[in-house]
Formats: structure tokens, C-alpha cells, sequence
């Protein structure tokens, strides 16, 4: 098998029609969408809420982290509803969190309570656990040489995420007469709601729990090395670039800039993000998943090194953009290695134990970016982010000698 293959096992009994295919991928793409808009409201906000109602400066990005914890906790329960009753009833119960993400924050900012923010972003954290499952349910029913792009054309809906999310905040921050952010709740709110009804209508090939109980046992499954390396990947990936633009909309004023200003500069990082999957899954497809995520860790730190250049508003911009389509390659090339480690009945298992150990170590740099950032200045928290960087393109090195062989 070469590192260019889409998976490893492929089982043609539950491959859908094309047009189920088209309509399951449309309709991810859109969720993708404004699901996305309701995590970049939680980013763009949630340092600058948290300054303002937490007791003290150093709990400023606790919400965010939260939002991490969020995630990190209920992607293993979730992966369990997916498996027992279908991906669909997941994505609908994921769906409400979303709803009373915003009901919640709206209450916390109208009432002052730090900690219902605080819960209201783990709710937010439950929303986009479900939806980082997304990437992987558009490759059911898929054949393996179509998996990259059914993948990565479901994560190009993120593009339209980074416009939604900023705007929504730029025109709905001021529109309600109570605090700023009042309105902005609200319409999060019901942006989830419309995500669950776009999300009813997909439709994925279920798995007999008699055959997934069949399933190799998960101490073989995660001791395969292209599974480690996905994971060492992933989570370097995703890790930095939360712990870089969790801390870099709080850096951006203290260093003098705007509100406007890291509204924009997310809105352009969440673009870079999610813009490149229009080509990213043929790229995997022809360059191979190691490869694709070994560049994505390269981007990532030269993000870093630009951040490094100085405080100039055009730094932070081009920082994010570069540290956007880093995490693109990176997380994608992971995500490809992770669909080349299971078999169609152990896809939930090992799906959802590879985003609960990425998750799980992104909530640890989230914690401490913020705390990093307070007592000791954004030009450390920049040098910390290539320790993770380093680990996994030596990773991904051994990786690809050991395919060679």
C-alpha cells in the first residue's frame, strides 16, 4: 500500500448512489458553513468577553479554553451515539448545544456571569466536536479513491464560514440597545438551528452492530504507526493554530490595534483555513497524505517566524492567513492518514479516539496561551509553538521511510 492510497479498507457493500454522495457532501459543506460562523463568534469574542467579565486579567481566554474542553469531552460520547444510533442523531443533538451556545452567551453578557459565558462555550465546544466529524461522514458510502475530496470539499465549506462569522460580529455587536455582543448571540442561535435542519437530510450507509462489534481491538488499532503519526500531526496542527489565534485577538489590542482590525484578520485566517480544501484532496491524492501534512507543519511554523518579525497590524494578518493554510494541509494530510488505519466497522472508534487525543492536548495549549500571553508577552508564545512543530515533522520523516520500505 503507498502513502498515496485513500484508505486501507474499503467495503463496496455500502457505497451510496452518486447522487446521495452529492447530497450528503452539499449539505455537510453548508452545516460546515454555519457551524463554523458559530466557532469564529466564540474566537473573535470570547478573549475580549472574557477581559471584561472575568475576575482576573489571567482568565481573559478561559472561555476559548473551555470551548476546547468542550470538545475534547463529548468527542468520545459522541462518536458513541454515531456508532450506536447513526451519525445523523449525533449531529442533530450536536446542533442544540449549538442553539444554547448562543441563548446561553447572550444571557451571560446582558447579566454580567463570567461563568455562564464560560459554560456557554463548552456548549460551543460539544457543537464543534460533532462538527469536526463532518470531514469524515462525507467519506461514507465513498469509494477510497474519492475519500480525499468527498473529505476535503466537505471542509471547504469553512470558506464561507470566514466570511459569515466576522460579518455577523461586525454588523450585530452594536445593534442591540443592552451590551455589545447581545444581538450577536442571538442570531448564533439561530444559525445553529438552521444547521439541524440542513443536517436532516443526510443520508449514510449504517453498519450492522453485529459487524461493529467485530472490530479489532483498540490496543492494535492505535498502535499502528500511521495512525500515531495522524495524531502527532493533528494535534500539532490543530493545537497551534488554537494557541496561536486564541492569544493573537487579545495581542492584537493590547498592542494598540483594533476591534475591526482582529475581526478582520480572523476573518481572513478562518478563510485560509478552509479556501485551500477545494484542492487539497487532490493534492493528497497525488503527492500522498504524509507529504501534504509535512507542508502544512512547515507553513505552520513560518507563520510563526512572521509573527516573530514584529507588532505591525500587516504582520498579525499575515501570520494568521499563513498559520490558516498551514492547519489546512496539516489537519487534512492527518485526516487522510487516519482513513488509511480502519476498516468501515471500526471507523467511529478510530475517528473519534484520534480527534479525543488531538482535542485533548489542544485544550492544554489553549489553557496556556492565555496565561503565557499575560505574564510573559506574545513573542514567547510564539517560540513555544515550534517545540509541537518539531516533534511531528520528525514524526511524519519516520513515517515516510517506514512506507518506503
Amino acid at each position: 500500500m503507498t502513502d498515496s492510497s485513500c484508505a486501507a479498507f474499503e467495503d463496496d457493500s455500502t457505497l451510496l448512489s452518486d447522487k446521495q454522495q452529492q447530497n450528503n457532501i452539499w449539505r455537510l459543506a453548508i452545516a460546515q458553513a454555519l457551524a463554523g460562523a458559530n466557532a469564529i463568534v466564540i474566537f473573535a469574542t470570547g478573549s475580549i468577553i472574557g477581559s471584561q467579565l472575568a475576575p482576573s486579567l489571567l482568565l481573559a481566554t478561559l472561555p476559548i479554553s473551555i470551548f476546547v474542553v468542550g470538545m475534547a469531552a463529548c468527542v468520545l460520547p459522541f462518536g458513541e451515539i454515531a456508532r450506536l444510533f447513526g451519525r445523523r442523531t449525533a449531529f442533530l443533538i450536536g446542533a442544540g448545544a449549538g442553539v444554547l451556545t448562543g441563548l446561553f452567551a447572550m444571557f451571560a453578557v446582558i447579566y454580567s456571569w463570567f461563568w455562564l459565558f464560560c459554560i456557554s462555550s463548552f456548549f460551543g465546544g460539544a457543537y464543534a466536536a460533532v462538527v469536526l466529524s463532518f470531514r469524515f461522514a462525507a467519506t461514507d458510502g465513498v469509494s477510497a479513491k474519492r475519500q480525499p475530496q468527498a473529505l476535503s470539499l466537505v471542509m471547504a465549506g469553512g470558506v464561507l464560514a470566514g466570511v459569515i462569522g466576522p460579518q455577523l460580529i461586525t454588523y450585530t455587536m452594536h445593534l442591540s440597545s443592552g451590551p455589545m455582543f447581545t444581538a450577536t448571540f442571538i442570531l448564533q442561535a439561530g444559525v445553529a438551528a438552521l444547521s439541524a435542519i440542513i443536517l436532516a437530510g443526510v443520508k449514510l450507509p449504517k453498519i450492522a452492530i453485529e459487524k461493529i462489534n467485530k472490530g479489532r481491538p483498540i490496543a492494535e488499532l492505535i498502535r499502528q504507526p500511521r495512525f500515531i503519526s495522524a495524531v502527532i500531526c493533528g494535534a500539532a496542527s490543530y493545537t497551534i493554530m488554537n494557541f496561536l489565534m486564541t492569544a493573537a485577538p487579545l495581542a492584537m489590542h493590547m498592542c494598540g490595534h483594533s476591534q475591526s482590525a482582529a475581526n478582520l484578520g480572523i476573518q481572513w485566517h478562518v478563510i485560509a483555513m478552509y479556501a485551500p480544501s477545494f484542492f487539497t484532496g487532490k493534492l493528497i491524492s497525488r503527492f500522498g497524505a504524509t507529504t501534504i501534512a509535512a507542508m502544512g507543519i512547515l507553513l505552520t511554523g513560518l507563520s510563526a517566524l512572521i509573527g516573530l518579525a514584529g507588532t505591525e497590524v500587516y504582520l498579525f494578518w499575515w501570520m494568521l492567513i499563513l498559520l490558516g493554510v498551514g492547519w489546512n494541509f496539516g489537519f487534512l494530510g492527518a485526516s487522510a492518514l487516519v482513513l488509511q488505519c480502519h476498516k468501515p466497522e471500526e471507523k467511529t472508534r478510530v475517528q473519534s479516539l484520534n480527534d479525543f487525543i488531538i482535542f485533548s492536548l489542544m485544550a492544554i495549549g489553549s489553557f496556556a496561551s492565555g496565561g503565557i500571553l499575560s505574564a510573559y508577552g506574545w513573542e514567547l508564545v510564539l517560540w513555544i509553538s515550534f517545540v509541537p512543530l518539531l516533534v511531528a515533522i520528525l514524526t511524519l520523516f519516520a513515517t515516510k521511510l517506514e512506507i518506503r520500505q
